[in-house]
């Protein structure tokens, strides 16, 4: 059939307006209700169809509607916050800051004062005081008329009063509608109207399709390949959930096997294993995330015996320990785990005589203030080799071969001190020519493995993944990783 390749909703909506060639523009209501449709979606699509065969002309218009937000809402069932102050202030015989306190909740007491104070209101020796109260009144009227008369469109409304409430947070909100409306063009009065007659149109030759006659009766649709396609958007892993599991491979291919285990630990495990004192300022509530219920973990009382000595005089470790006195009931308080060391040193007392290599990639908590390096939610890289013979040497080598397989062959280690481990190690890699520290490692001191029944070295090593994850996609903000910004992802490389 000559002429333009239309849809069928084409069809229906180009004949429907040539039924009615005086009528000089069609809106979207009107569509709908000649081609007898439910749906603004089809109209929409079949206007913009005839728009790109020069069949129609398209006029929108963006109308930005003023509504109630939440507190708008809540202002207009109980008065505005400044109403309702100056009610109770004006039944007052003498209006004190202090009775303002009082009758009001401090989240309104606050704010309240400052809209008060810019109505005309001030505090003489702590009471309020009106120089003019009609203009008080007056402003507040306006202010409550103004809210009743929403949802209306944001250019009949006053300036002044649609600028205040927009500075104010929740009581108004705009919302940006577009109205269409379609208009028919000379070539598309000139379309005859058997050539808009709806047919069965086939898009996909299916092999259901060809058991049947119905095909010979139908019309295929003509697509012109030579027109620009959007590039198709398909699903993909987060970039955080790539690069653990890349990590994931990269330790499996090395021989190594996943740990996962519980968040809920006891402090005994999560401190006291590892030889951190109990005095130490990270077990504070400012460092650490403690819980209520349940009120304790309840540890083997042999094994917190053996805690004690170490901690206390060194044990049979040949340790001097930290001195000072160790407390069970610390031991047994339960709180949210700062690393994963606490279930890879839970695992070596389950096997202490087993040779193992073992790693997790898993979440820690710690009470961080929230800024552009620190979380207070984050993922550790967690590994461990326990084997007869295991050296410092080898701990350096492994942990080479892990950074080279990333993409970081260059790397280096410094002497360091951590409590469990000696001698201790942070890792450094070079990156765009700066040696950046992206982790530690060392072999468990005597007072961690000796309790436990180890008598094999124990070589270890942790790392921040949130760190890694700004290092291979080159942020400075380790918020990035966690804001959805779809363009962002989009955009980042498949690891």
């Amino acid at each position: 059939m000559d002429g333009p390749n239309l849809l069928n909703p084409e069809r229906r909506m180009l004949l429907a307006m040539q039924g009615q060639p005086t009528k000089s523009s069609w809106s979207l209501d009107e569509v709908l209700d000649v081609c007898e449709w439910n749906d603004q979606a089809v109209a929409v699509g079949a206007g913009h169809g005839l728009q790109n065969h020069g069949l129609v002309t398209l006029e929108e218009t963006v109308l930005r509607e003023v509504r109630l937000d939440g507190e708008g809402e809540r202002a207009l069932a109980n008065g505005l916050l400044e109403a309702r102050l100056w009610a109770w202030m004006s039944a007052q015989a003498k209006p004190t800051m202090g009775d303002l306190q009082t009758a009001f909740e401090r989240h309104e007491a606050g704010p309240g004062v400052g809209l008060l104070k810019q109505l005309g209101v001030s505090i003489e020796g702590g009471v309020l005081q009106a120089a003019d109260a009609e203009a008080v009144n007056s402003t507040i009227d306006q202010r409550t008329a103004f809210l009743h008369s929403l949802p209306r469109l944001s250019g009949e409304l006053d300036d002044d009063l649609l600028a205040h409430f927009s500075g104010r947070r929740g009581l108004i909100a705009t919302v940006e509608h577009t109205e269409r409306s379609w208009a028919i063009t000379e070539a598309g009065k000139g379309i005859p109207a058997e050539a808009l007659v709806e047919q069965l149109v086939i898009t996909d030759i299916t092999p259901e399709l060809l058991q049947t006659d119905a095909w010979k009766e139908a019309e295929f649709r003509r697509f012109d390949v030579t027109l620009e396609a959007a590039s198709p958007r398909t699903g993909r892993s987060h970039p955080m959930q790539a690069l653990i599991e890349r990590i994931r491979t990269i330790f499996l291919e090395m021989g190594f096997s996943e740990l996962v285990d519980d968040y809920v630990q006891s402090a005994g495990w999560n401190m006291d294993a590892l030889f951190i004192p109990q005095d130490h300022p990270a077990r504070e509530m400012q460092d650490t995330f403690y819980l209520e219920e349940p009120a304790e973990i309840p540890l083997d009382e042999t094994l917190m015996a053996s805690w004690k000595a170490v901690h206390e005089h060194g044990g049979e470790t040949g340790s001097t320990g930290w001195g000072g006195a160790y407390s069970t009931d610390v031991s047994q308080r339960p709180l949210l785990r700062t690393h994963t060391t606490v279930n890879t040193v839970q695992y070596l007392a389950k096997h202490p005589n087993e040779a193992c290599r073992v790693f997790s990639v898993d979440r820690v908590f710690r009470k961080e203030a929230i800024d552009r390096t620190h979380l207070p939610e984050f993922h550790q890289i967690e590994g461990i080799i326990v084997e007869e013979g295991a050296n410092l040497q080898m701990l350096v080598t492994t942990l080479k071969t892990f950074y080279a397989k990333m993409g970081y062959p260059e790397v280096r280690v410094r002497p360091a001190y951590f409590p469990y481990t000696e001698p201790s190690l942070e890792i450094e890699v070079k990156w765009r020519g700066k040696w950046l520290e992206l982790g530690g490692a060392g072999i468990f001191r005597p007072e961690v493995t000796e309790p436990l029944g180890i008598t094999t070295p124990v070589l270890a090593w942790g790392m921040g993944l949130e760190r890694l994850a700004m290092l291979v996609l080159g942020l400075d903000d380790i918020r990035q990783l966690y804001i959805s910004d779809l363009d962002w992802l989009r955009q980042q490389p498949i690891l």
